[in-house]
């Protein structure tokens, strides 16, 4: 029996299993290192976040993306994107480092079970665990627009269905979404050739500045700070206080979860897509169909006006959308126990455990509850630290607590007293 199963392996798997191992849990951590980062993204992307503000979390803070950088003669500077190459790099080299041996398996079913929950493994393993931490990332709750859904996907795509953009070379492709993901691709797509085209609702693109110098004076430090979400008080409180975040109203958070951090380009791709790549904006699909060649697309306008449009493929940029009813993982008995927001994302306590006792939850599942520094990398440190008290206290309550081995030998003695939440 172990105390935690961490199912999944990107930088929030990876950062909270670092911390599980340091409070010397009896822990597995399963998935393939950085997936999604390695298999789910096009080559010649970069990371929007700032360097300083995209560290995978151990318990020491000594594997930081600098320090990799660092001793492979990369610089990790403030202003100067990281390619996504050389973060999921990073992302394997902190594994390497800094968790237990990582299980590539894949986790194909949690269920209730003895104790606390059963997992199996995809070739039919089965274990048992007291606690387990879902951090499966962003892949199992892909968003595609209704009227695209119905198509083969030889027509329609979802821009994180991409690691290669090389098939679309020549040819005429459209984009929609006006978010980062949507923009950048179009100009990958557009500097290899391919005739693209970014297709969005709203009235205009919208672009991030260029941030503001390190190094600066402190009165303009004091009017708009760094964080890790961009500039500014507001971005300040999501990006370092997600603690205090999550005792706001729910209405109010639910509104930040929907508006905050909307869709725009960082400032370092907008000369890639101006004058390289055609902008509808204002433009919604209303239906779409295959035709000879590619597909048709239905267009309407805010002011009604309607127009056709036929392109040889459809890449849907449209983010993802975190679903109690999308996490296939669980049994259907489990998943019919999580409580759930009206946004359809899976209530969490203040220590990320579930409505189910013993389930945690982390990532892009967790912020409608602790806000928008749970879509990114950024989040990762104060989650990992925080879940992992969370399952300590969480295993105190349970008649099997006591000794916990640690790594590297020896034990550690946790009181079963129940502890005050």
């Amino acid at each position: 029996m172990y105390d935690l199963l961490v199912v999944g392996a990107g930088p929030y798997g990876l950062s909270i299993a670092s911390h599980a191992a340091g409070a010397g849990l009896n822990m597995r951590v399963f998935g393939r290192p950085m997936a999604s980062w390695r298999d789910n993204m096009p080559r010649g992307m970069f990371l929007k976040s700032e360097p300083w503000a995209s560290n995978l979390s151990d318990p020491g803070g000594r594997y930081r993306l600098d320090v990799y950088c660092a001793e492979r003669g990369m610089t990790a500077r403030h202003a100067e994107p990281i390619p996504v190459e050389a973060f999921a790099s990073y992302g394997l080299w902190f594994a390497r480092h800094a968790v237990p041996e990582v299980d590539e398996r894949m986790v194909t079913r949690v269920a209730y079970g003895p104790g606390g929950f059963t997992a199996v493994i995809e070739d039919g393993e089965v274990l048992h665990a007291r606690a387990v931490a879902l951090a499966v990332g962003v892949m199992p709750f892909v968003e595609v627009p209704a009227a695209l859904r119905g198509l083969h996907p030889a027509l329609v795509t979802h821009s994180s269905h991409h690691s290669d953009l090389d098939r679309f070379r020549g040819k005429d492709v459209t984009v929609i979404g006006g978010g980062q993901a949507a923009l950048e691709t179009a100009a990958l797509l557009a500097e290899q050739g391919t005739r693209a085209r970014v297709l969005a609702r709203a009235d205009r693109l919208r672009w991030n500045d260029m941030p503001p110098l390190w190094e600066r004076p402190w009165w303009q430090n004091v009017r708009s700070p760094h964080s890790g979400l961009g500039p500014g008080w507001r971005n300040w409180f999501y990006s370092e206080r997600p603690g205090l975040y999550r005792h706001l109203p729910q209405a109010t958070r639910a509104r930040i979860a929907t508006t905050a951090l909307g869709p725009a380009g960082a400032w370092w791709v907008r000369d890639r897509v101006e004058g390289a790549v055609e902008l509808l904006p204002s433009h919604e699909v209303t239906a779409a169909s295959a035709v000879p060649g590619g597909v048709r697309l239905d267009l309407a306008s805010p002011k009604g006006g309607l127009r056709a449009l036929e392109t040889e493929h459809v890449i849907a940029a449209t983010g993802f959308r975190a679903r109690c009813d999308r996490l296939g993982v669980l049994s259907d008995e489990l998943r019919g126990t999580l409580a759930a927001l009206p946004d359809g994302s899976p209530a969490v306590g203040h220590d990320f455990e579930s409505s189910h006792p013993g389930l945690f939850l982390a990532g892009l599942l967790t912020a409608s509850g602790f806000g928008p520094a749970m879509r990114f990398v950024q989040g990762a440190p104060f989650t990992a630290a925080t879940l992992v008290r969370g399952v300590r206290r969480r295993l105190k309550k349970t008649p099997m607590g006591g000794r916990i081995p640690v790594p590297g030998g020896g034990s550690r003695d946790w009181s079963p007293t129940p502890v005050r939440r």
